[in-house]
Order: structure tokens, then sequence, then C-alpha cells
């Protein structure tokens, strides 16, 4: 159980009252007139003017003045000689910073109670490539706004995602979980590994067995899958040393590495290549008049033309070239060679009978022997 659980838990035990006018027993007007103000976009001029009147009746409940100011875009909150309540007018300027962000005004002036906190989670730094960023955001309202739902009925928070903001109003531990929500999403973690990481502390939170037991073995934990360059490096080196000691058991040399060979260092820079007039003092064009240059690159010009033409008109003349042809033997290469091939045919039998006769007579040798 975490430590923010058990603080809750303990502070449970006793009822936090509401800050009234009768508390404040010396009830004497501020010393001096604290105010903020805050832009709103162009897009919201006309909300802001539908309900400005709610919101200044919300806000002269609580003994504050506000301003809307259309020319410079600006809305400002003030104390008022009434106020009583000394930390009312940040919750005044929360008021008006939701609304420029996009919150109703019907949940907005919800802030001003005292159990109610709220968060602008600032995302549109996170990420720099844009499409990226569009993508991860759209990742926290999910398919038809169901994760963001998700979000809300496990945290019990109002949660809008306008623009490079995220807006979030609900009790102050669940500012928290909401926050690391939106922050773990715009760094590539999906929400729902920390809904359902929620949706367990909420069954778990229902035993009274497990109030002072770690919850650790029964949370999930989820392996990255992107690894760091260095992780990448170590994971090789693993495999190659692994590879190394299977091979020295089997005999066989070990394997080279697969990195290239380092080059030699040289303090000294590469020799300089010589520039364009450098090439031209030496074959000695820049001392050429302008029209015997025009000359000679029209001569250039005119010989690569002749060599460019010469290929080309080779190729071309390679589709009329006659390919090569055997010719047909005659009358008297015939005979020759069916001469030849007897002749050899003969001398094989010849060859034959004469093996055939030497082992006819060395046979009856060794018979006369006997």
């Amino acid at each position: 159980m975490d430590v923010d659980a058990i603080l809750l838990s303990n502070l449970a035990q006793w009822k936090v009252d509401p800050f009234v006018r009768e508390d404040y027993k010396a009830a004497k007007p501020f010393l001096e007139e604290s105010s903020f103000a805050t832009l709103f976009p162009k897009y919201r001029e006309k909300y802001l003017r539908e309900v400005w009147s709610a919101v200044t009746q919300a806000l002269d409940a609580q003994y504050l003045a506000c301003t809307l100011d259309l020319v410079s875009g600006s809305m400002s909150v003030r104390t008022t000689r009434k106020t009583y309540d000394p930390y009312i007018i940040l919750k005044g300027r929360d008021l008006l910073k939701l609304l420029a962000r996009g919150v109703p005004v019907t949940q907005a002036v919800k802030i001003l109670d005292d159990s109610v906190a709220c968060d602008i989670i600032k995302i549109g730094t996170l990420v720099r490539n844009k499409e990226r960023f569009v993508k991860r955001r759209q990742r926290i309202i999910g398919p038809d706004g169901s994760t963001l739902k998700a979000i809300e009925l496990l945290t019990q928070c109002y949660v809008l995602v306008q623009g490079n903001t995220v807006s979030v109003m609900g009790p102050y531990k669940s500012l928290k979980e909401v926050r690391r929500i939106v922050l773990d999403c715009m760094k590539n973690i999906h929400p729902i590994y920390r809904i359902k990481e929620l949706m367990i502390r909420r069954e778990l939170a229902k035993d009274p067995k497990l109030a002072t037991e770690s919850w650790d073995r029964f949370l999930p934990t989820f392996r990255k899958r992107h690894l760091k360059t260095s992780e990448k490096t170590a994971k090789k080196n693993e495999k190659f040393d692994a590879k190394n000691e299977a091979r020295a058991a089997a005999g066989l040399p070990a394997a080279g590495s697969s990195k290239p060979a380092k080059k030699v260092y040289t303090p000294f820079p590469p020799s300089q290549l010589p520039r364009k007039i450098d090439l031209q003092l030496e074959s000695g064009e820049y001392f050429l008049k302008a029209h015997e240059k025009e000359a000679r690159e029209a001569e250039r010009r005119k010989q690569k033309q002749s060599e460019t033409t010469a290929k080309r008109r080779a190729e071309r003349a390679e589709a009329f070239v006659a390919p090569a042809e055997e010719a047909a033997p005659t009358i008297e290469q015939k005979r020759h060679r069916k001469r030849s091939a007897v002749d050899a045919e003969v001398d094989g039998e010849a060859e034959g009978n004469g093996e055939e006769r030497s082992r006819k007579k060395k046979k009856k040798e060794k018979e006369r022997e006997q």
C-alpha cells in the first residue's frame, strides 16, 4: 500500500469542516487587494460573453469581483472589502484558467469547493514530432472517448483534453494519478496499463486484510520493449561472448568482430583539393582571351558530341550484324571421317586379337609345366 493511501486513511478519521465567515472572528477587510488575470483564446470570446453573468454570480457568492476585457482578451479576478477567505482568490484564479482552457462553466464553478482541486498538464513540448504528438494525445481519449471515460470513473476526476493542455478537476490524490497517466502516455506508454493497475488497486482496497501489506505481488509488471542504445550493445556483446564460448568448447577458433577496423588516426588534415582557378592556371586556360576560351569550349563540346554519336551509331549497328553460322561438311569431308572411323575399328580389333593370342600361349605353357 502506498504512502498516500495510508495518509488519506488516517486523515479520514477527522472531519474537516468548511471554512465559513462565522469562523473568522476578527472579520476585517484585507490590507491590500489581490488580483489575478489570464488570457483566453479568440474562439472562447463568444462563449465567455454568454456565460459571464453566471461566472459573476458564482464569484459574488465568495465576495470576489471579476472583469472580462474583450479588447485585450483577458479575464481578471480580485478581492473586495467583504472577502474573508484568504485562499478563495486562488480558487478564483483556477476558475478563470479552466474557463480559458475550454471547461464549461457548470463544471468550472465546482473548483470553488474546498474538496475540489485542479491541475492543468502541459503536453505541447513533450513530443517534438507533430504527427506523433497528435496520435499520443488521441490515445488519451481513446476510441469514442472510452479511455477518457475509464480514467474519469476510476479517478473520480473531470478530464478535458484541449490543444496542448489537459485540464483535470478532482481530489488531490486523483490529480496525481491522472498526471502520471497523461505523462506516461506522451512517453509512449499506453494508458490501458495504468488503468489496469488502478482497477487492481481499487479491488485490493476493499479487502481490510491487505491494508498493512505490500501490493507489489498483485500489481502487474510491464516490460519495456524499446531498449536504450547501451542496453542493445550489452545484449549484443552477451550473445557474441556466448557464441565464442560455444566455438571454443567445440574446438573451433573464435569468431571475429563484426565491427569494421578502425582507421589509423592522423593529426594532419587531408591535402586541400585544387581550385578551379588553380587547374586553369596549370593548363594555361586562365590566360586565354574570351573568344579563345569560347572556341576551345566549342571544340570540346563538338568532340564530345562526335564521340557520343559514334557510340550510339555502333549500338544501333549491332542489331544488323549477322550471327556466325556453321558451314555444312562436304562429301569429301564425310568420306574422310568415315575412313578414319573404319581404320580405328580395325586397329582396335587387331590389338584385341593379339592380346587374346598371347593369353592362349601363356595358358599352354603353364599346362606343359604341370
